[in-house]
């Protein structure tokens, strides 16, 4: 085991401090010849993508086979970086930003969003107080109000009003985990504070509820916010209501837990789920929840970047009467990883619960009450400057085109949806919510426990051929007990000739699978 010198020679301080030019990590010729070697590197990136495997085939533990595997004592020059970047790094990604990746759901980008976060990379504030970034906090309120305005959401989750500042509020997080984190945080607390509890003597009595859709990383988060695993309602879903919540069960699942003495705490509600899109109905979810007086949550991180036309807004009906709202302009808004945005209805329930005030941070502004610590509104005090790229791509490309933008990528998916019904080979298995059209091929010999066997076989089949051909990447999930294939549409690449290839590759492949069967 290595040790570190305690005791360095004192004249090799005075020869680094008489070299006042020995290491400017920040000099500025640097930061201009560098950053004009990324952006070529960026520009050709984009040009080729298209041409590269969508999937890489490498095997686990490559890349230390081809990087050093200790780190340089000495520097090097930064062409030797980027050509490492280029000859090791790259032909082991999956590249999410190709017109040809339908897998999971898309990582959407922009010039604006790149352009916005290389800037505040650049300036590298980190805003836990206004007073830390004065700017960086109030365009993050401005980004987040305007984008309220876009999906119509009520006055009550803006931060500022046409009267002023309001009750609630939003912040920008790095993913809906963490929205799904300090909410349930927060009602929890809540729940403790009106139940009696003394400190956290009550949590085993709380109860917390989801559709069996919902996505896993809210069953994740009810752990960290430390719920009973027990007292985690996972209620199920069936092909009767498209996968959606009922109310009516989680109506009878509440009052269930209410007359055993649990206490109701949380219901998430969900806009588009990961496995099928599927939509909760919020307003009537949120209906149930205040007979017992739990925090209602939606989590539109994928679907709620489309409520921005108006043809899709009714999805959010209801929103008015819930507790908090989360979404990703990351996943379908053109705005670069990571950006979660989070309103509330009313940030004091949120900061009674997360807020620190150490002497350090003390100062005049967030002693006026006149502005919102951003770092109350999350789990960590340090943030980025997320809130640029989100603004400039809301003030550069506008509204019309950011609605243009979703409605071109749901009539590719709708595209889709017509060429696979018009193959009696497979089937559309869920009814194509938005952008993701979730399909199979169909079970041979009229159906039974062996025709779906075989179709199982044989969807997986077709989706590792594709995924192995470097052409297309689709995933898969289980519906309603059925392994079926999620082709998602959105890649910012993409065009309506991407999606007819993807179908002509699987149209093909599925005819060599069938003609090998035989």
């Amino acid at each position: 085991m290595g040790s570190l010198d305690t005791n360095p020679d004192p004249a090799a301080y005075a020869s680094f401090a008489a070299d006042v030019d020995a290491f400017r990590p920040l000099d500025a010729d640097d930061v201009r010849s560098y950053l004009h070697k990324a952006v070529d590197f960026v520009y050709d990136y984009y040009k080729s993508v298209e041409s590269l495997p969508v999937l890489p085939g490498v095997e686990p533990g490559y890349l230390i086979r081809l990087l050093q595997s200790a780190p340089p004592s000495s520097s090097a020059p930064f062409d030797i970086a980027m050509k490492e970047l280029r000859e090791a790094v790259v032909p082991g990604m999956t590249h999410w930003a190709s017109p040809n990746f339908f897998a999971f759901f898309p990582a959407t980008n922009s010039a604006a969003a790149i352009a916005g976060e290389l800037i505040a990379s650049a300036m590298n504030t980190v805003g836990f107080t206004w007073q830390a970034a004065p700017a960086a906090t109030e365009l993050e309120v401005l980004a987040l109000d305007w984008l309220a305005q876009l999906l119509r959401l009520p006055a009550s989750f803006m931060n500022r009003t046409a009267s002023g500042r309001g009750t609630g509020g939003g912040v920008i997080l790095g993913t809906t985990s963490e929205a799904m984190l300090v909410t349930l945080v927060a009602a929890r607390d809540a729940a403790l504070s009106r139940s009696g509890s003394n400190g956290m003597a009550g949590i085993t009595r709380l109860t917390v509820y989801a559709a069996d859709q919902t996505h896993s990383t809210f069953f994740k988060a009810c752990r960290l916010a430390g719920f009973d695993p027990a007292n985690i309602r996972s209620i199920p879903t069936g092909a009767e209501t498209d996968y959606g919540l009922d109310p009516a069960k989680l109506l009878e699942v509440m009052q269930a837990d209410a007359d055993a003495g649990f206490v109701a705490t949380y219901v998430c509600a969900t806009v588009g789920t990961t496995s099928s899109n599927a939509v909760d109905p919020i307003g009537a979810l949120a209906d149930v929840a205040a007979k017992f007086n739990a925090w209602v949550h939606v989590d539109a991180a994928y679907a709620g970047s489309a409520c921005i036309c108006p043809e899709f807004r009714h999805h959010l009906d209801g929103v008015e009467r819930v507790d908090s709202i989360s979404m990703s302009p990351h996943k379908w808004l053109l705005t670069c990883l990571d950006c979660t945005c989070l309103y509330v209805r009313d940030t004091h329930r949120l900061t009674d619960s997360l807020e620190t005030n150490p002497e350090y941070l003390k100062n005049d502004a967030s002693d006026s009450g006149e502005v919102t610590d951003l770092k109350d509104m999350q789990v960590g005090v340090g943030r980025r400057f997320r809130g640029l790229k989100l603004w400039m791509v809301m003030r550069t490309y506008g509204a019309a085109k950011l609605q243009e933008h979703i409605r071109s990528d749901v009539s590719m998916a709708k595209t889709f949806e017509d060429l696979v019904r018009g193959d009696d080979r497979f089937e559309v298995v869920v009814p194509r919510n938005f952008a993701l059209v979730c399909f199979r091929l169909k079970p041979r010999g009229g159906g039974g426990a062996m025709g779906e066997v075989s179709a199982e076989k044989a969807s997986r089949e077709l989706m590792e051929r594709l995924n192995k051909t470097g052409k297309a990447f689709l995933a898969h999930t289980v519906v309603g007990g059925k392994f079926v294939l999620r082709f998602a549409v959105g890649a910012s690449l993409q065009e309506e000739h991407h999606v007819r290839s993807a179908w002509e590759l699987i149209k093909k492949t599925t005819t060599d699978i069938v003609g090998e069967a035989k």
